[in-house]
């Protein structure tokens, strides 16, 4: 899977060591290399059409991962941070925008976007983003890169649940440069935006369809 750049890299791509995870760069030091990841653009085509709009609220997140650090693991018990590379934004912002991106991809949803922009929406999309991370076993050894996503479609104005489902994907890396990382980091959200995005439609759809009107 081609990684979009968009513009976002600073400096040459780098291979980064484990030695230097745990640590923020100093003030002063090089410029962090900034990475951005794709959103969907493929979708089943039986997905329907829906005349509903949706909201896709920003993703909740332990502290760890409400940062732009790319974050890591190499045991259960700490998170680390690649020290040269960056996401271009805070982890939950960049998945959100990812996501409104993929729903507008589908060509199929009458209005989705942000809290933030005001849209009177049918439907909000809270998500958890539960893990974000490289995952080392042996730090000789390309990374897994797991990614777990809760999502909750909740019906306005009422603010009722009436469907909820986690996603999760684990991809091994195919090797251990930072390229390497991105790419599967790539894959692996994808893969959970793309299940997220059809789900969400589904599940939309068939409680407007039992439900018509708004609650």
């Amino acid at each position: 899977m081609t990684v979009a750049t968009r513009g976002l890299f600073v400096g040459a791509l780098a291979l980064v060591g484990l030695s230097a995870c745990g640590s923020l760069l100093p003030l002063g030091g090089p410029p962090a290399n900034l990475y951005t990841l794709s959103p969907k653009s493929t979708f089943d085509a039986a997905l329907p059409k829906v005349a509903w709009q949706l909201v896709v609220e920003e993703p909740v997140a332990a502290g760890g991962l409400q940062v732009p650090n790319i974050a890591l693991r190499t045991s259960a018990l700490e998170l680390q941070y690649y020290a040269n590379a960056r996401w271009s934004e805070r982890a939950p912002a960049m998945v959100q925008t990812l996501l409104v991106e993929s729903f507008e991809n589908t060509g199929k949803i009458v209005s989705v976007g942000r809290q933030a922009v005001g849209l009177r929406s049918d439907f909000n999309l809270k998500t958890e983003l539960r893990e974000f991370q490289a995952e080392y076993g042996d730090v000789n050894r390309a990374p897994i890169i797991r990614v777990r996503l809760n999502a909750k479609v909740v019906r306005q104005p009422r603010r009722e649940i009436v469907a909820s489902e986690s996603f999760e994907v684990a991809i091994p890396a195919n090797g251990t440069a930072m390229s390497d990382v991105i790419v599967a980091f790539d894959d692996a959200l994808g893969k959970v935006i793309r299940r997220t995005v059809e789900w969400t439609m589904l599940e939309g759809e068939r409680n407007a369809r039992a439900r018509p009107g708004r609650s």
